[in-house]
């Protein structure tokens, strides 16, 4: 990757979800502007804040696709990156906004 490119690989979505009330929302139903989960494979050398490994939440119109070894990624710039989760926070709760 080159410059502040990440390359992500998008996590599967359980297919239902629930609302606080307990109501079951079907994968069927369309939410306007989702974010979505995914997970970086890799970083341009321009790329400050995420690594290779972190979850990052984006929102999935602002992408390009690419198929690499029959799998399907998104090349997004870091600016697009709305929130970094990873594994082992050095400090905090490991979610940053």
């Amino acid at each position: 990757m080159l410059h502040d490119r990440l390359l992500v690989r998008e996590l599967p979505e359980k297919g239902e979800r629930r609302s606080s009330g307990g109501l079951v929302i079907p994968d069927t139903v369309k939410i306007a502007t989702r974010l979505v989960w995914g997970e970086v494979c890799g970083a341009g050398t321009g790329v400050r804040h995420v690594k290779a490994g972190d979850r990052v939440l984006f929102d999935p119109e602002d992408q390009s696709e690419v198929e690499l070894h029959a799998e399907r990624y998104l090349v997004l710039r870091e600016r697009d990156v709305h929130a970094v989760a990873n594994e082992a926070p050095e400090r905090g709760t490991g979610l940053y906004l």
